[in-house]
């Protein structure tokens, strides 16, 4: 199975936009803001979607920034692509919720609105190797996997 959810009854109060395909034969859906927001200069800030991604085991997320985010407000992902893992969803720390970590390369303030589209999610397949032993389970969201 593979599906959107909305994260928790919070974020149903506020509205939140539920990602779709531009068209029959995109590969992305796209995802957007769930709030207003003001990306200082020179900064970055992370972006609530309100949403968290349901998938198969084997499956991941792969985030890449919409062509217009750079052409509209000279803004990028902060680290370029962004990978949501199958067992990113309902972990403890923060259900699954996924945020989109923007990055004003400009020199004036760029405003987001709350419904305008940010990244597109391609669902993909991964591979593992044959020898592949790892067994340790997911404890939290951003930066929880470790750092060495």
């Amino acid at each position: 199975m593979r599906a959107f959810r909305i994260v928790n009854e919070d974020w149903e109060k506020v509205g939140i936009e539920m990602p779709t395909r531009s068209t029959k034969l995109s590969a992305g859906y796209d995802l957007s803001s769930a709030i207003d927001a003001v990306i200082e200069p020179h900064q970055y800030l992370s972006l609530p979607t309100g949403l968290k991604a349901i998938m198969e085991e084997d499956d991941f997320l792969l985030l890449v920034p919409r062509s217009s985010l750079a052409k509209k407000h000279g803004v990028r992902l902060f680290n370029t692509v962004g990978i949501i893992d199958a067992d990113y969803a309902d972990n403890p720390t923060n259900g699954g919720h996924i945020h989109i970590v923007l990055y004003n390369f400009t020199d004036k303030p760029q405003t987001i609105i709350k419904g305008e589209r940010i990244v597109q999610a391609i669902f993909l397949k991964y591979q593992k190797t044959d020898d592949d032993n790892s067994i340790n389970e997911r404890e939290g969201g951003f930066g929880s996997t470790g750092t060495k």
